[in-house]
């Protein structure tokens, strides 16, 4: 549903407890769920069919309310396991039908239990299909998510808080969702349906992941791959990074504006490529890389955001199917003629790859951990182990 409205006060029917007003003025309304209040951040859609708690709980969408495309969400309720962070950094979420009973074995708790719990503001019975062609026609809209019981809203203010906020554009959130204290990763691997998680006793490797807003299964992939995993804040320092010995750095995936996270987290970068250091990014990781090296970034008009889109290897010359979700993309013009173009979006275009042609250095826009989506792309864990074998050969000889 619709409209636009004129008046300071709106009172809905008694089922519109829930609204979204977008910067335009274009007001969407539905059934509340979740945390009665509001929020304010840029509007997105997700196109992804499975896996909603571990695309809520991602860091990368601090910021952002989330409209699923897919109907059917909540279906099999919410788990204790699926978390991609302790903390829940998304501002709201957008769903087109009513909640259903969950029905899974693993399901502890209703999707609207733990979205109040998690204090995130959300609507169902709204257009989805609607706003995402507005989304699509217009550009990423900044808007904000109300629920009220009562059904009272106050128009002219939530209109007020969407203009007021800045938007993701120049906007540093990786420092605010990153860890404050260094940790150890506990070491859990992958979820399997046999026996859960299981904890890796062989640490083969020791990496640092300087974390942006990191999610827990790309953690847990390493632990596959039998990696000890130290987690540092954004802004650690090259020398306290070295002295933890790493045998290779990893970039992590995170929310906000490359550029502005770039500020600071480019020169720790450059230093440890300039100590030879095996260096892995994802996403975010990904962009700053590419401004380390000397590439541009830019804001998408929608950003890629769902578990069905396909890159092509430039490499190997073959199609992955890949989890996505950003909303800034690396400039391919003027990009340094040292870094190679390894992946393109098969959508637009976009670089989703690059490495450095000299040195071990390489990353992916996309999610190769797979969660949710799906794992064609996890060799490329595979390939940082690959050249942190090699660097300590050479270390060696």
């Amino acid at each position: 549903m619709i409209k636009k409205v004129k008046k300071a006060h709106l009172k809905n029917s008694q089922n519109n407890t829930g609204i979204l007003v977008l910067e335009n003025k274009k007001i969407f309304s539905g059934i509340g769920i979740g945390y009665q209040g509001e929020a304010t951040g840029e509007v997105c859609f997700n196109t992804s069919l499975t896996g909603y708690q571990e695309i809520i709980s991602d860091p990368s969408y601090a910021g952002q309310i989330i409209n699923f495309t897919f109907p059917h969400i909540g279906n099999v309720g919410t788990n204790k396991e699926d978390f991609e962070s302790d903390k829940i950094w998304t501002k709201g979420v957008i769903f087109n039908s009513e909640i259903t009973s969950p029905s899974n074995y693993r399901s502890y708790q209703h999707l609207d239990a733990w979205l109040k719990k998690n204090k995130i503001v959300g609507i169902t019975g709204l257009d989805t299909r609607s706003l995402t062609n507005f989304i699509r026609d217009k550009g990423a809209p900044k808007g904000t998510i109300a629920y009220s019981k009562k059904s009272k809203f106050h128009i002219n203010k939530l209109i007020k808080s969407t203009v007021r906020w800045g938007g993701l554009k120049n906007l540093d959130l990786a420092e605010k969702v990153s860890t404050k204290k260094n940790y150890i990763w506990k070491g859990h691997k992958t979820w399997k349906k046999e026996y859960g998680y299981r904890k890796n006793n062989q640490n083969s490797f020791h990496v640092v992941a300087i974390d942006y807003g990191i999610k827990k299964n790309i953690l847990r992939y390493f632990s596959d791959f039998k990696c000890k995993v130290t987690v540092v804040s954004c802004k650690t320092t090259v020398e306290k990074i070295l002295s933890l010995k790493p045998n290779g750095v990893f970039l992590s995936n995170g929310p906000g504006d490359p550029a502005a996270t770039g500020k600071y987290a480019i020169k720790i970068i450059q230093g440890l490529i300039q100590k030879k250091m095996p260096l892995f990014g994802i996403c975010l990781g990904h962009q700053i890389l590419a401004l380390a090296l000397g590439g541009k970034t830019k804001k998408m008009k929608l950003g890629h955001r769902g578990a069905n889109h396909p890159v092509k290897n430039l490499i190997n010359d073959n199609v992955e199917i890949t989890s996505q979700n950003h909303g800034f993309e690396v400039v391919r013009e003027n990009l340094p003629k040292n870094i190679l173009i390894t992946h393109k979006s098969l959508f637009d275009n976009s670089i989703e790859g690059i490495k450095l042609k000299n040195k071990p250095v390489f990353s992916v826009q996309y999610h190769p951990e797979s969660n949710p989506g799906p794992q064609d792309s996890v060799y490329l864990f595979q390939e940082f182990i690959n050249n942190m074998k090699k660097n300590a050969k050479k270390k060696r000889s």
